[in-house]
């Protein structure tokens, strides 16, 4: 296999034109590709990193068959490939001097890129997370639901939204790629954040989703602060935020549930979502440049 196979650029309009039919293809198993290029597309601020992203396509026969994206610091992120196609991209992206963070795909991808990232660079990957892709089926929405109602996050939210954006991601043990201020402010402008409110309209959970790029929608993040679970909050916002996709004409509605949670598996189960693919997610330590 040629390593010429794979195209690389850091040009997004360049990308789109060669792999955009192929990641609509797909829309479910490619919602990760979708919503971040087309947030970069945008130019909504939170999608950007500290770097230069970098995107590929893999080509054969005048076709794509495989993408990838990087938007450090965040992680690689891959389409489906097979074990020879993700040894042919590490050993590219070693040879030219990419440090990545760690990898997210599905299972197999992820772990055959894991396997030849250490081949190529000595690196030692360490798994980091587990993740299964549901679709909404048919959706049911809790019974009974918590008193409240949902409503949409808007200006008067924007420190709740900030404040419950750093809970999240320190929750799920990530890190900010984004400051909480522009994160909130992108989702209120554009409508993405979904609370579940008491009756005396006080916030206790919150659902947001992506834009609707190729017919798909991905509920994401989900999120109830620790004192306020187990009260079935986190449902009532993700089933609100699902019928709202519903109405707005998504074909397909999607999320991400963490494997180690069984709690939250069950919930999205129990409200109509059904299992697609299960994801990988890990991490590449490298050492620190000596100083001579």
């Amino acid at each position: 296999m040629r390593p010429d196979n794979w195209h690389l650029t850091e040009d997004l309009d360049d990308f789109l034109a060669r792999a955009g039919e192929f990641l609509r293809s797909r829309p479910a198993l490619h919602t990760v590709p979708l919503t971040v290029t087309e947030a970069l597309r945008t130019r909504q601020g939170d999608a950007y990193g500290a770097e230069p992203p970098l995107f590929g396509s893999f080509e054969r026969a005048g076709e794509v068959h495989a993408a990838f994206f990087c938007t450090p610091p965040r992680r690689l992120y891959l389409t489906a490939l097979t074990p020879e196609e993700a040894d042919t991209l590490a050993a590219r992206l070693a040879r030219l001097g990419h440090r990545l963070p760690g990898v997210s795909a599905d299972h197999e991808t992820a772990a055959a890129f894991a396997k030849a990232w250490r081949r190529h660079t000595g690196t030692t990957p360490t798994l980091h997370e587990r993740e299964r892709l549901y679709r909404l089926g048919t959706l049911t929405p809790p019974q009974p639901l918590p008193e409240g109602r949902g409503r949409v996050a808007g200006e008067r939210d924007r420190e709740q939204l900030m404040l419950w954006h750093r809970e999240f991601v320190a929750d799920i043990g990530g890190s900010l790629a984004a400051d909480s201020s522009t994160w909130a402010d992108t989702r209120i402008a554009h409508g993405r954040v979904t609370f579940w409110e008491t009756p005396d309209g006080t916030p206790v959970s919150m659902a947001g989703v992506t834009p609707m790029v190729a017919g798909q929608i991905r509920v994401a993040p989900v999120y109830t602060p620790t004192h306020l679970r187990g009260r079935g909050y986190a449902a009532a916002a993700t089933a609100e935020v699902s019928r709202a996709a519903m109405a707005a004409g998504a074909t397909e509605i999607l999320l991400f549930a963490d494997l180690a949670n069984p709690t939250s598996n069950g919930l999205y189960q129990r409200i109509g979502y059904r299992s697609v693919a299960d994801f990988a997610v890990y991490n590449f330590p490298y050492a620190a440049p000596e100083v001579r």
